[in-house]
């Protein structure tokens, strides 16, 4: 009775603490005793537990076949022996008795401890996971937890993430209990549960900074076309107004920069030039480089390269620290971009194989950080002729 008291009330605990399905905590109480019987028999009968709801107990139960030459004392009985139990029964029939199972309960009570947390573990992973699954690129808040080999554990509240060295920022340094921001780049279940892939460096971590600060872009009426980032030094991000009424470029910085001023801060400083996208490819990426001047650009349309001409003071400006402007712009527009100073190219050739020159080109992108690159001030595009 004793048993049958603390299975009950076992199982009524869980159910209530742990929150998990009543049927998954009978279960395990069967499947407890069961192996706790096969243990003792060493699997050489066919047992089978059943939860008696009435009694509060856990019922075992062996089966025999019946057949007319007995070779398995265990699993098999004779004719005449199971018409002393059933003397309607045929060959082929299977019989079941039940056993003692006084201690096997007890045994059951201590072993299915270990099953129910397992399976409460289980239940919690695949909670964890069903809640994470569908938010990919979604930009969640954790604490730091620890740092193992140099990744960052977060914890998110009900999941625990991972920030691995790569996909953290460069010079940003955390220690236990700082709060975090990141995207969510993967969810994958794996045998120790789900695992959720963070990262601060990836070009959807800004757009979706720009996507919170900037109310048109969630209605619609400002698209993000590309983001492209060198993480911690600089990125450009292209913009498109669906509303001739609204400034795309305008929306992203705000009232006095305070827009853009939000998501440079979260980025720890990084520079942002914000982009006028433009479907005309020579003009799209005149505006990707500034704020340098263009004096003339050569396109192989086939090809997509792009040779552009440039005043020769501004040819390092163009190209920018170790290369940098000229190739997050080649990144952002999709085409490969080789950058001459103007004394290099003869004028003939300007005149002949201009395709696209340097005028009406779109506003110039917002600096919110200014280094030295970017202090003097630019003079307008000279129209051609």
């Amino acid at each position: 009775m004793d048993t049958i008291v603390s299975l009950k009330q076992a199982i009524e605990q869980i159910v209530k603490e742990k929150g998990i399905d009543r049927q998954v905590v009978i279960e395990a109480m069967e499947q407890a005793v069961l192996s706790a019987a096969n243990k003792k028999y060493r699997n050489t009968r066919n047992l089978e537990a059943h939860y008696n709801n009435d009694t509060g107990e856990v019922e075992l139960f062996e089966y025999v076949v019946v057949v007319e030459e007995v070779q398995d004392s265990y699993t098999e009985i004779s004719l005449d022996e199971a018409r002393e139990m059933d003397p309607e029964c045929e060959v082929g029939d299977e019989l079941g008795e039940k056993i003692d199972s006084g201690d096997f309960g007890r045994i059951a009570a201590q072993t299915a401890k270990q099953v129910i947390i397992q399976k409460v573990r289980e239940a919690e992973r695949e909670t964890v996971f069903n809640e994470y699954k569908d938010r990919q690129w979604e930009i969640v808040t954790g604490q730091v937890r620890r740092f193992e080999r140099g990744d960052l554990l977060i914890d998110l509240g009900r999941a625990e993430a991972i920030l691995s060295g790569k996909e953290q920022m460069p010079r940003e340094v955390y220690r236990p209990g700082d709060r975090i921001r990141a995207i969510i780049t993967d969810i994958a279940m794996t045998t120790k549960g789900p695992q959720i892939i963070l990262s601060r460096t990836h070009p959807q971590m800004l757009a979706k900074l720009f996507e919170a600060e900037v109310p048109e872009i969630g209605e619609g009426l400002v698209e993000i076309v590309n983001v492209v980032r060198d993480p911690g030094s600089r990125a450009k991000i292209a913009v498109a107004s669906h509303d001739r009424d609204i400034d795309p470029v305008g929306a992203c910085v705000g009232m006095r920069g305070s827009r853009v001023q939000n998501v440079v801060s979260e980025l720890r400083g990084e520079k942002i030039d914000i982009i006028p996208w433009s479907a005309d490819i020579a003009r799209f990426v005149c505006n990707a480089l500034s704020p340098a001047q263009v004096v003339k650009v050569f396109m192989d349309e086939e090809q997509r390269t792009l040779e552009v001409i440039v005043p020769d003071d501004q040819l390092s400006l163009a190209i920018g620290k170790r290369g940098q402007n000229v190739s997050l712009a080649a990144r952002l527009t999709g085409c490969r971009i080789d950058i001459k100073g103007e004394g290099k190219v003869e004028e003939g050739d300007l005149e002949e194989f201009a395709s696209f020159d340097g005028t009406h080109v779109d506003e110039e992108p917002e600096e919110v950080s200014m280094d030295e690159e970017t202090d003097q001030q630019q003079p307008e595009p000279e129209i051609a002729a």
